[in-house]
């Protein structure tokens, strides 16, 4: 990999050469000027004058100088590169290549390192996960490549070509890293990769390696998922879908005792010419852009209008946590509610999140008030999220819905015995089950005789 010791000594005199040239050529310039201008009648005061000034000047350069050593672009931790300086050399990189390759490597297990070992052998897995990529690529005829640690045990790494050249590679390394080890601690490493023909913008770039390495966390392969939008084209895509109110809504029948009891709404937003934008491509770019909220109204006005169309149907839509909790969001979804009546006991509120909010009497002052206007709360995902199982433990809501996970498994016997287990847990608590995905007649046929309450699934009835 490119020394980045080496490196930091170029970097810090180049700087500090960078601020002492123009001081020291503007010294010379006016001792010359007022020397050859001036000097019949210079005083001997002008040659104290500019001792002094001489004196100040070297003093000065000198603590410049000082100061310019003090730029780190290494990690004083792993010895890799800072995220800042990485990023910079990045750009340029991607700038004049025509082909070029990023590869996010990460520890998973740092935290649980740092908390059970403490943090000096946390660092020491740093710094031990960098000498063993190192070697591990040099076996592999890679080397001089530039490294960074962008946050805690996330590193990336850049090489030049395209990422088939290094897919293969990647691979073996996962595999490899399985039996890496540092004095017997173990060590969970994933991985990512992707080029510049997917973006280059390296912010973009690395969001999305960040993004695939969560998928690819469920398998041993970092595998790549391409997307058909370019990033910087999603964004402007989902701020003029927003701003123009343009999507679609899906709907698929939701079933209780073989009767239709509500419709689940799916929601997809339109480009200019009319394609259609999945959820999986723009809810984190909602996030990012800060329209989570915006978002979550006008899909609840939607539904509002189909209420008023529609004679006592039922409709779940999924609205974000921090939506509900917002203040103000949370005032404009009470006033489209109670401005009409129609929706009452009409619409079933879903949601679920990654992190647990610790403010659960807060949040279910939110929920209660909801509630008393005859809206439904679910929460989703239960069984893959454990926010979803303490979510179900603490608040006050009506419906809980299995993860996917589940219905694809449930035929075989330890997944059957851990939906079985969930329902009726969730049932004595007095709420209800529901279960999406449902493929076949042997796994409706299970869910029913575990008692699940809301069966849905293509089996059941098309997406509408």
């Amino acid at each position: 990999m490119l020394l980045p010791q080496t490196k930091e000594r170029e970097y810090r005199f180049r700087l500090a050469l960078r601020m002492v040239f123009p001081i020291f050529t503007l010294i010379s310039a006016l001792f010359f000027h007022t020397f050859f201008a001036t000097q019949e009648s210079l005083s001997v005061s002008f040659y104290v004058e500019i001792l002094l000034i001489l004196l100040f000047s070297i003093y000065f350069i000198f603590y410049l100088i000082y100061k310019g050593f003090d730029a780190k672009i290494t990690d004083n931790i792993s010895n890799t590169f800072t995220r800042e300086y990485i990023y910079k050399y990045l750009k340029k990189e991607i700038k004049k290549s025509d082909e070029y390759t990023l590869i996010l490597i990460s520890i998973d297990n740092l935290y649980e390192i740092n908390s059970k070992y403490g943090m000096k052998n946390g660092d020491k897995v740093l710094s031990k996960i960098v000498i063993w990529i190192e070697e591990y690529l040099k076996t592999k005829d890679i080397e001089n490549f530039p490294i960074g640690r962008i946050k805690g045990g996330d590193f990336i790494i850049g090489l030049y070509g395209n990422k088939d050249q290094y897919k293969s590679i990647a691979e073996l390394m996962c595999l490899k890293s399985e039996e890496f080890k540092v004095d017997e601690i173990e060590i969970q490493i994933s991985l990512a990769i992707n080029d510049i023909k997917f973006s280059k913008n390296i912010d973009f770039l690395i969001e999305n390696l960040f993004e695939l390495q969560s998928k690819n966390r469920d398998s041993k392969f970092p595998t790549n998922i391409e997307d058909e939008i370019n990033p910087s084209d999603l964004e402007y895509f989902v701020i003029n879908a927003i701003k123009n109110r343009d999507l679609d809504i899906f709907m698929q029948d939701v079933f209780e005792d073989d009767k239709q009891a509500f419709k689940e709404c799916s929601i997809k937003l339109n480009t200019p010419d009319k394609r259609l934008i999945h959820q999986k491509n723009y809810m984190k770019v909602l996030d990012k852009l800060r329209l989570m909220n915006e978002y979550d109204i006008i899909v609840l006005e939607k539904i509002v209008e189909i209420c008023k169309k529609t004679d006592d149907e039922k409709f779940a839509i999924s609205l974000a946590a921090t939506s509900i909790r917002n203040p103000v969001t949370f005032g404009k979804i009470k006033e489209i509610i109670y401005k009409n009546e129609c929706v009452k006991g009409r619409i079933i509120i879903l949601f679920s999140e990654n992190e647990y909010f610790s403010k659960i009497d807060k949040f279910n002052g939110y929920l209660d008030e909801l509630r008393d206007f005859g809206i439904l709360i679910a929460i989703d995902r239960l069984g893959a999220l454990h926010t979803s199982f303490l979510y179900l433990r603490d608040l006050n809501i009506d419906i809980v819905r299995f993860d996917s996970y589940y219905s694809k498994k449930i035929s075989e016997n330890k997944s059957e015995n851990i939906v079985s287990g969930f329902n009726t847990m969730a049932q004595k608590k007095g709420v209800k089950t529901w279960m999406k995905m449902i493929e076949d007649e042997d796994t409706k046929k299970i869910a029913k005789e575990m008692g699940v309450n809301y069966l849905q699934g293509k089996y059941l009835a098309p997406l509408k």
